[in-house]
């Protein structure tokens, strides 16, 4: 079922999506060579607790963190440990809090130290490939047209989206209707004002398969490829794809 927020619903979701966007400029600050994931998973549960807001993640279908931290070759749902890491490393860090009721949800990816070339162009790419697919979310277009934007530009970089795994609507819940593919699949969902997307293009420097970690959680690619992560919380509004955790 779609769900169409009212403008107070609305209201709330941005400041909890201003708030995630914050932590995440904190957490972000923080990546450099020689720190532990964990360290990073310490520094969320921290700023929630100053902020009095809860984790979207930790408990979800048991998954043990407050945040995911996925490193070079994991797409996604990395969860922190003693891992340390060292410069040339990509990390990406996804991210979900709860504010009164509501929840936002968003993803970024750092590079730790000099990366390589390949490297900076995989993450340029898959932000410009959200920036694009948001371009696309406004009344009357389609889930569809946001895919396509994505698919078509990483593609035409060289790069490959994900197929398994999918953005998706927010909202009361962490994960609503509809789900919101990163490639072309046809039109899809009509797109209302006040529906509430996850858009988030998860890019490999490879093939697009994927294949689970032993500790079920963790995906990575199949190939053994570097792989990227960007994601936004937007509201579709009057005049287009409201970005609600917008940060920098």
């Amino acid at each position: 079922m779609i769900i169409i927020k009212s403008p107070e619903e609305i209201a709330i979701m941005r400041q909890s999506g201003k708030i995630l966007a914050a932590i995440l400029s904190r957490l972000e600050k923080e990546i450099r060579s020689g720190i532990k994931t964990c360290y990073l998973d310490e520094i969320m549960a921290e700023e929630l607790k100053v902020r009095k807001v809860k984790s979207s993640f930790k408990g979800y279908q048991n998954f043990p963190a407050n945040l995911c931290v996925s490193v070079n070759n994991e797409v996604v749902h990395g969860i922190p440990d003693k891992r340390v890491l060292k410069e040339g490393d990509i990390v990406s860090l996804d991210a979900g809090l709860i504010f009164e009721g509501f929840h936002s949800d968003s993803a970024i990816t750092v590079g730790v130290g000099e990366i390589t070339p390949q490297a900076k162009e995989l993450i340029m790419v898959t932000k410009k490939s959200l920036e694009l697919g948001i371009a696309q979310a406004k009344p009357g277009a389609h889930i569809g047209d946001i895919s396509a934007a994505i698919q078509n530009y990483v593609e035409s970089k060289g790069f490959s989206v994900v197929r398994e795994y999918t953005g998706h609507g927010v909202g009361r819940k962490l994960h609503e209707e509809p789900q919101i593919p990163n490639f072309a699949f046809g039109k899809g969902t009509l797109l209302r004002k006040g529906m509430t997307l996850a858009i988030e293009p998860m890019v490999n420097a490879g093939d697009w398969h994927t294949k689970l970690a032993p500790n079920r959680w963790t995906v990575l690619t199949a190939d053994g490829s570097l792989s990227a992560h960007f994601e936004h919380t937007v509201a579709i509004s009057n005049s287009g794809g409201e970005i609600l955790t917008k940060y920098g």
